[in-house]
């Protein structure tokens, strides 16, 4: 008999899902950065809720996180560019 391992915290807290768009490299790896911020935004909004940290804490974090997934995007040269007026 095969016992099941409990999942790895990391696997448990930070899920990934299988992609199914048009494959290359660059939307694989956007793809995984889009499924970690969501993730991440989702987790900083129950800390809010939570009380756990402020809303502007909050704001200022998933603002971070915004800027890094466009610049993501932009390194990875995806088309078509984020608007520069995006938060």
């Amino acid at each position: 008999m095969s016992e099941d391992k409990p999942p790895d915290k990391d696997d448990f807290l930070n899920p990934r899902s299988r992609y199914y768009g048009e494959f290359s490299p660059q939307n694989l790896v956007f793809n995984a950065n889009l499924q970690e911020f969501a993730n991440k935004v989702g987790l900083i909004c129950a800390l809010e809720t939570g009380g756990k940290v402020s809303s502007q804490e909050a704001f200022e974090q998933i603002k971070a996180l915004w800027k890094n997934l466009k610049s993501s995007r932009k390194g990875l040269k995806i088309d078509p560019p984020l608007p520069d007026d995006a938060v």
